[in-house]
């Protein structure tokens, strides 16, 4: 055992510092099936070398086997395998999401987009997450695959008033600005504006399903992974393919909605060669087509955070994108070239955030 400080005859110098680790984290310790498990969980509330130096230990991990060794296992009760039951609560969280952003956006679009309208079509998206979110004890998944060293993911217990939390709404009321702001502010061709609003509501499904891909691939991972080193380097392209295909999929709601909005209501003028799909590509701009894109990244990356239990942050990051925007808006710049700019910043800051945090293993557990 590696921790090198000399020993009495109890076998521990009086004022023993691991003891008082024990103490903090004995829940930690007590249902750990590796060490390596623990020492994710040390990694995750602030442990680093100084840390373990201070209980006269090499690294984190030397420290996490002496916990493993000195703390009686007490598991939590066993639960039946239900990976049918979590994919379908995770379709149904998706048309859940998907419904509720649309039917809003949509009565909005219809009635013009005033404020009387807004204000009660922002109701639905201010209960979006509180109404998608997971329930006080979630099922883990299925028994039977891979474990590894990081141990099986189990089941992750929270408050049960976590559907009306603060984060929730928050999270809420960031994405209702999200969505009605546009239809709002617009200064031009309103039936554009509203198609891409439109398209990019019902992509609050596919951010929904991304983020819950994204969360039981981690669980995956965490029950495969030997060491938190190959567990981080499973990681470290999921994040990408995860915001890509929801990008991907609001890129295809965005071209269908415009497709639609070419036949319904042309361009006046003089007909231009290249068929339908030549025109609803043309029928909005770069800049709109920007726009858009932060818009996903606005959307999947605050649903990614709050799947992964970092509900404060996706609930700042969802407020933060319509607050800038807003500011931006009031100084005068166009909607595309606000969204653009001021929701832009927001998603960059939130990218680089969930790329730092969420490939921990303690995002997973």
């Amino acid at each position: 055992m590696a921790g090198g400080a000399a020993v009495g005859g109890t076998g521990r110098p009086v004022g023993d510092p691991v003891r008082e680790v024990m103490a903090e984290h004995r829940t930690l310790c007590e249902r750990a099936v590796d060490p390596l498990e623990i020492a994710a969980g040390l990694e995750e509330a602030g442990f680093g070398p100084d840390a373990a130096a201070r209980c006269r230990h090499a690294d984190l991990f030397s420290l996490a086997e002496e916990l493993y060794a000195r703390v009686p296992r007490r598991p939590p009760a066993p639960e039946p395998p239900c990976g049918g039951r979590e994919r379908g609560a995770a379709a149904r969280a998706s048309l859940t999401a998907a419904g509720l952003a649309v039917l809003p956006c949509a009565a909005a679009a219809a009635l013009g987009g005033r404020w009387p309208v807004l204000l009660p079509a922002a109701v639905p998206l201010l209960l979006l997450p509180a109404l998608t979110a997971d329930p006080a004890v979630e099922p883990a998944p299925p028994s039977g695959g891979p474990v590894g060293a990081l141990g099986p993911a189990r089941p992750v217990r929270r408050p049960a008033g976590s559907r009306r939390s603060p984060a929730a709404f928050g999270y809420g009321l960031g994405l209702a600005g999200l969505l009605l702001l546009p239809l709002a502010a617009v200064d031009g061709d309103r039936r554009l504006a509203a198609a891409l609003v439109l398209a990019a509501a019902l992509s609050a499904g596919s951010a929904e399903r991304a983020a819950r891909w994204y969360r039981q691939v981690g669980r995956g991972h965490l029950g495969a992974a030997g060491t938190l080193a190959e567990f981080r380097a499973r990681m470290r392209p999921v994040l990408p393919v995860a915001v890509a295909l929801h990008l991907a999929v609001l890129a295809v709601l965005t071209f269908a909605a415009l497709a639609v909005l070419t036949v319904v209501a042309p361009r006046p003028g003089p007909g231009h060669g290249g068929g339908l799909l030549h025109l609803a590509a043309e029928r909005a701009g770069a800049a709109q087509w920007a726009a858009q894109g932060v818009l996903g990244l606005l959307l999947v990356l605050p649903a990614l955070l709050a799947r992964c239990g970092r509900e404060r942050a996706a609930a700042l990051g969802a407020a933060a994108g319509p607050a800038a925007t807003l500011a931006l808006l009031v100084s005068g710049r166009a909607v595309p070239v606000a969204v653009l700019l001021g929701g832009g910043a927001v998603a960059a800051v939130l990218l680089v955030h969930a790329w730092a945090v969420l490939g921990r293993a303690g995002s997973h557990r």
